[in-house]
């Protein structure tokens, strides 16, 4: 695994592409009971090196109900996201992962982690990737559609702050995936 990590480090693959260079964030241990798979990480991220270090993160780990300690410690949570790197900002927020990324490195490690009892998708890169052809016309049905995938798996929206209107108009989403969400966290953990 670490030899595996390092190499995900060094990758340089789509550094033509990147505004702020590669910079992979990746986080990996044979022993990892859950898996989160995002987008890709964000200025911040890019910054610290340290996945999930922002708003975003904060609102993820408060769905999970798990401290920081918890979320951070490798042997319990892996995190690998379509794209490893800072991919640059578009029109409406950051670019799209880059697509290098999940097929080159995604099942090595994955391979790696024979334990993982829970995935968790968060957005819909992750889903289409992850569920292909089971994934519902939109981010929004597929989440309602949770129940429809097998337990180890869980499709949840982006937790950026940004997403506070979507979940407004979403009631559900906190009176029935958060709990059950929760429920899976604890179990794997």
């Amino acid at each position: 695994m670490k030899k595996l990590l390092s190499e995900i480090k060094a990758c340089e693959v789509c550094k033509e592409h990147l505004p702020l260079g590669p910079n992979p964030v990746a986080v990996a241990h044979p022993d990892a009971k859950i898996i989160i798979i995002g987008q890709a990480p964000g200025t911040r991220v890019h910054k610290t090196g340290v996945p999930w270090d922002d708003p975003s993160g904060n609102q993820l780990r408060s769905w999970m109900a798990i401290s920081d300690e918890v979320f951070y410690d490798e042997t319990k949570i892996a995190i690998m996201p379509m794209g490893f790197c800072y991919p640059g900002k578009g029109k409406s927020g950051d670019l799209p992962p880059r697509p290098e990324c999940a097929p080159l490195w995604h099942q090595q490690l994955l391979d790696k982690m024979p334990n993982i009892q829970l995935t968790i998708l968060i957005g819909q890169y992750a889903q289409k990737h992850y569920l292909g052809n089971t994934i519902k016309k939109n981010l929004t049905e597929t989440v309602r559609a949770y129940q429809e995938y097998p337990s180890n798996i869980i499709p949840l929206p982006h937790p950026s702050p940004r997403n506070r209107f979507w979940q407004a108009k979403n009631p559900w989403f906190v009176e029935e995936v958060l709990p059950e969400f929760r429920n899976r966290v604890l179990k794997a953990l």
